[in-house]
């Protein structure tokens, strides 16, 4: 019986350390493309697709729209990129926020690797510092509750914790 090709003749098959590596570096580095368009003082991005007479030029700073227009071979940004496309099908917003996030993540777990960390301890780190987070911003949004409950207030108070929360994580992140 002869084996079964799976892979195409000029595939390469990365194992272990490389196949890591190789995955680490492909994410990061979509992470680092959309970085500069990221934030108030983000930066525009040209987009040329076609040739000739058929060129189409974008102008835009939008991560989804980036990572539409590049073709993705690495399987790690592949998820990087899908993930950015399902926070625009979502939420319609974030998409460069969660791309840098994921990439930087990613960049920080290689780090830990190097010091030989095992990838399911950083995974259980990340996840405590997830639990973290949510329970912070909880907190936060439990204060704001409390402390506008007037009558007049009382109505729409979830709506204006929300609002405060998400002012004051904005002022947090602008250096005021």
């Amino acid at each position: 019986m002869l084996p079964v090709r799976i892979l195409k003749d000029n595939a390469q098959q990365e194992r272990g350390e490389t196949a890591r590596m190789s995955s680490f570096l492909g994410a990061i580095a979509i992470g680092d493309l959309v970085k500069s368009a990221f934030g108030p003082k983000g930066m525009d991005k040209i987009l040329v697709s076609g040739t000739g007479d058929h060129q189409n030029v974008q102008v835009t700073n939008d991560g989804a729209t980036i990572l539409k227009s590049i073709g993705v071979n690495n399987p790690a940004a592949k998820i990087i990129v899908s993930m950015s496309m399902t926070q625009d099908a979502e939420v319609g917003d974030g998409t460069t926020s969660v791309t840098v996030l994921a990439a930087e993540l990613l960049r920080e777990a290689e780090k830990l690797i190097d010091m030989h960390l095992h990838p399911q301890t950083i995974i259980y780190g990340y996840k405590t510092g997830l639990d973290i987070a949510k329970k912070a911003l909880r907190d936060a949004a439990n204060e704001s509750t409390t402390t506008s409950s007037s009558k007049i207030l009382s109505q729409h108070k979830e709506h204006l914790a929300k609002l405060a929360v998400d002012a004051v994580h904005r002022l947090k992140g602008s250096g005021d």
